[in-house]
This record gives C-alpha cells, sequence and structure tokens, in this order.
C-alpha cells in the first residue's frame, strides 16, 4: 500500500550545492531526477530548491510514479 503524500513532503532529501563561476548557486538533490533549482544567494538557491521539491512529488505521487526514498549520502 502506498504511503500518504506527507510521508514523502516529509523526507529529507541529500542537498548538493554548486557555486556557479559567473555568480550564484545551483541545488538540486541528486535522488529526485531533474529536481534543480538556482538563485543568486545560498539561501534563494535552497528555498527554491524546496519549492521544486514539493512540485516534484506532488507531481509524481498524482502521476502514481514511483517516489525514491532519500539516500545515505554525506
Amino acid at each position: 500500500m502506498r504511503k500518504p503524500l506527507d510521508y514523502y513532503l516529509s523526507l529529507k532529501y541529500p542537498v548538493l550545492l554548486v557555486a556557479e563561476p559567473e555568480g550564484g548557486y545551483t541545488a538540486l538533490h541528486p535522488d529526485l531526477e531533474g529536481c534543480v533549482s538556482v538563485g543568486e544567494t545560498l539561501e534563494e538557491a535552497l528555498a527554491n530548491l524546496e519549492e521544486a521539491r514539493r512540485l516534484w512529488l506532488e507531481t509524481a505521487y498524482e502521476h502514481g510514479d514511483e517516489i525514491p526514498l532519500p539516500s545515505k549520502r554525506p
């Protein structure tokens, strides 16, 4: 049986942050394919990534796609 959407939204996924040479940051969740965001500051990149994560999970859930559990990345 599938867990409720709130379960997946409560999970803590690893984050990869990349400082871009031209300025700003790229933030992504390696476990959630295509879940990427950018921002001029770390705070903005992380806030944008949180919104992208929520939308990624909601869309996957609504379409019945498999949602991966967070990996144990350092």
